[in-house]
């Protein structure tokens, strides 16, 4: 059979039923391998960067596998942004790429360029296809390379000389390779046992890894029987529910809570499972690290020491590891032994520190958008956010419930994620639950970097609401450019109120509404929920939110600066404002 048959068999054998891409002349085989074998959905992208967050928002949503295909040349390096995107936060995602013929590959072909060298950094594997008969074994291997350890992109270049080549292949003999599960060393489960009861004052810090190794249920098990406080870093959200008793909180010097720094500079251990300790998590290091104790758990054991040396390193699938934990803990009978001081010593913080959303002042200022966010969408909707302070606004206030439900690009931050990402999370839905929300939250100057995929969402009948804060700046860049005492070419306002977002929208077949004030921002987001499942289109909702807002940041954990009025100061502002019988 052609050698492109066979690597669609085994993309569908793998559980791909969808993939996003753009043809081209060096990728045709594959095309015509797809239209000839059927069972996988294509979605035609409007740029190849687009492909590969579709792709990512699909592998996020259903843990599987996502596939993104593009021609040769510059459609191979258009998709570099979204595999070091894919790469930084552990996402499994096959990239395929096709090739000038192999005999022009060192004459200058058109569009021939070394992808694989040029994709090796940001990937786990990246190979050419040399011979055809290695076709189908080398696409095994990026499956299970994909999938297996800390997940991550592959990139898989084929010539088009191999592409049209004939194999021989028997699909029926054919499965999946095995992937090792990664245990953890049982002595290293009872020490973490130790000094978690030996601690005055520990908390669990649940990362991206939780999510990925489908850990949730695991670890609220674990916290519930331990009664031992909980955080989760920016990756980490939904993997518990945020208004469980024990949830502590973010720590961070910007996606964070005041609780949440606060139960942390107090804990004396914390036992971090999945997570990579990220600089914009952690601040200054002697800070953070302070005189507790840590128990890293991570499944990729170059990931142990690699910020700062733990006081326990454990090498373990994540799931494996609270599993593990939990039966140790039951097997002592030493259920409910989190200090009943300190649990209350939390709880006691989330309720004195926190920051004020009831706003009604205009402009809007951002954190009542959140406030309505909360109020309005069901727990089970599917978020996905990028960079900016859109996404720092939203780690402080937006709250999760359930893991795979708050999809954010962590560590790269590409502008311009949102929009191919929801139509990838909905893509992946559309069989399971076809009538889950999904929502992005976008910054003005992000939206426009991919705006184009709006018509792959308008095309393929993809309704998804876009809420949009508009401040009309770069404005994390603005806010950045503070310390340079500078405000310079971070302005993007011009005429009323900048681009008509809403314009553009009606120009690829979508809906928008722009809202100036608090009362209209409830309304606005009902008619963009009815609006999105009337015409099965992405819907926007324009926020114009304060221009000038900053959010609370700094350098350390216990130097973040806050820049709005705090609940506490309006209490005693009031205070000293009435008569003391109207405040009985």
């Amino acid at each position: 059979m052609p050698v492109m048959n066979a690597v669609v068999q085994v993309l569908k054998s793998e559980g791909v039923d969808a993939a996003f891409g753009c043809p081209g002349a060096a990728i045709l085989p594959l095309y015509k391998a797809m239209e000839e074998e059927g069972g996988i959905d294509h979605l035609i992208v409007r740029h190849e960067e687009g492909a590969t967050h579709m792709a990512d928002g699909w592998a996020r949503t259903n843990g599987r596998v996502g596939v993104a295909i593009g021609t040769s040349g510059p459609a191979g390096t258009n998709m570099v942004t979204g595999l070091y995107t894919a790469m930084a936060d552990s996402i499994p995602m096959i990239v395929i790429t096709g090739q000038a013929v192999s005999t022009a590959l060192d004459k200058e072909a058109f569009q021939a360029v070394d992808i694989v060298g040029i994709a090796t950094p940001v990937t786990k594997w990246a190979v050419q296809i040399k011979e055809a008969a290695t076709g189908p074994w080398i696409f095994r291997e990026a499956f299970r390379i994909a999938r297996s350890g800390r997940p991550g992109p592959v990139l898989v270049d084929i010539p088009l000389d191999v592409a049209k080549q004939f194999i021989e292949y028997d699909g029926a003999l054919d499965a999946p390779l095995p992937v090792p599960a990664v245990e953890p060393h049982a002595p290293r489960v009872e020490k973490a046992l130790d000094m978690l009861l030996a601690a005055e004052r520990p908390l669990i810090l649940a990362g991206g890894g939780v999510i990925i190794a489908e850990a949730a249920p695991e670890l609220r098990e674990l916290v519930a029987y331990l009664g031992i406080p909980v955080q989760v870093t920016l990756m980490g959200k939904g993997a518990v529910d945020e208004d469980d008793p024990l949830y502590a909180g973010m720590t961070g010097v910007q996606t964070s809570q005041r609780y949440g720094n606060a139960s942390f500079l107090e804990s004396d251990l914390v036992l971090a499972v999945g997570a990579r300790f990220g600089d914009r998590h952690t601040g200054t290091l002697d800070v953070y690290r302070g005189d507790r104790k840590f128990i890293h758990v991570d499944i990729e054991s170059t990931q142990l020491g690699r910020v700062f040396e733990p006081d326990l390193g454990i090498v373990s699938d994540a799931k494996l590891f609270l599993r593990s934990l939990l039966a140790a803990a039951k097997a002592r009978g030493v259920g409910g032994r989190g200090p009943a001081g300190w649990t209350s010593r939390v709880a006691s913080l989330k309720t004195s520190l926190t920051r004020r959303e009831d706003f009604d002042s205009v402009p809007i200022k951002a954190p009542r958008v959140y406030k309505e966010i909360n109020e309005i969408f069901d727990p089970s909707t599917y978020f996905v956010t990028a960079i900016g302070l859109y996404q720092i606004w939203g780690g402080q206030h937006q709250k999760a419930y359930q893991p795979r439900r708050y999809q954010v690009c962590g560590q790269a931050g590409p502008l311009g994620w949102e929009i191919p990402a929801a139509i990838g999370v909905k893509t992946a839905l559309r069989h399971t639950e076809p009538d889950a929300e999904v929502v992005g939250i976008v910054g003005d100057y992000g939206f426009h970097f991919l705006v184009e995929e709006l018509a792959v969402g308008a095309q393929y009948d993809i309704p998804f609401v876009l809420i949009m804060l508009n401040n009309e700046y770069l404005g994390l860049i603005r806010q950045a450019s503070i310390g340079y005492e500078m405000n310079y070419q971070v302005d993007i306002h011009y005429d009323d109120y900048g681009t008509d977002n809403v314009k553009i929208m009606e120009a690829y077949g979508c809906s928008g509404r722009r809202v100036f004030a608090p009362d209209e921002i409830r309304p606005a987001l009902e008619w963009a929920r009815k609006q999105a499942a009337a015409t099965s289109r992405p819907v926007l909702v324009e926020i114009m939110i304060e221009r000038d807002a900053n959010t609370p940041h700094g350098p350390a954990i216990d130097a973040v600066r806050e820049f709005e009025p705090l609940p506490e100061a309006l209490s005693e502002a009031l205070a000293e404002a009435l008569p003391a019988e109207q405040l009985v």
